[in-house]
């Protein structure tokens, strides 16, 4: 799988992501572009990381997230997963951009999460995008108008006799 999206650094949320509300700000001003840029090597290669209470990881048969909103405590195990390629593709503080080609499993919420805990900082996911998965690459993929355009000649062949 490839992802590109965008770390919001010197906050956290209880998901790692934007859907609840910010619980916690850190000055990030002592943060520079060098930390940032080493911090990524980190999580190169084989990696423990523990997914989100707020995640579809079932739970004595009940999705983790499902337990999480009700205010129930959730104890995820950690896992290995491989990230084969990590890159910060643009630093415009509070915001990290990155690009993320990762084994299946992993939780890039949780890489954004634990990406600000190795700053002694915070950060929580703000905007992501699914690149590729397997052979299939949004490169490839057609615009809708393409598609409608497809399914309409399917449908209605030029060159039908009535």
């Amino acid at each position: 799988k490839v992802y590109t999206g965008r770390f919001f650094l010197g906050a956290t949320t209880e998901c790692y992501d934007t859907e609840k509300p910010v619980n916690q700000t850190f000055d990030i001003s002592g943060i520079t572009e060098k930390d940032i840029l080493q911090n990524v090597a980190q999580f190169r290669g084989l990696i423990t990381q523990t997914p989100p209470a707020h995640s579809a990881i079932k739970i004595n048969g009940t999705a983790a997230y499902l337990l999480a909103r009700k205010g129930k405590e959730v104890n995820i195990k950690s896992r290995e997963v491989t990230v084969y390629e990590f890159d910060i593709t643009k630093i415009d503080l509070p915001h990290i951009y990155f690009r993320i080609k990762c084994s299946k499993g992993t939780y890039i919420r949780s890489i954004a999460n634990d990406f600000g805990l190795s700053l002694n900082n915070g950060a929580y996911l703000s905007s992501l995008r699914r690149e590729a998965i397997g052979e299939y690459s949004v490169e490839d993929a057609w615009q809708i108008e393409d598609f409608i355009q497809h399914i309409q000649q399917e449908s209605f062949p030029e060159d039908a006799s009535l």
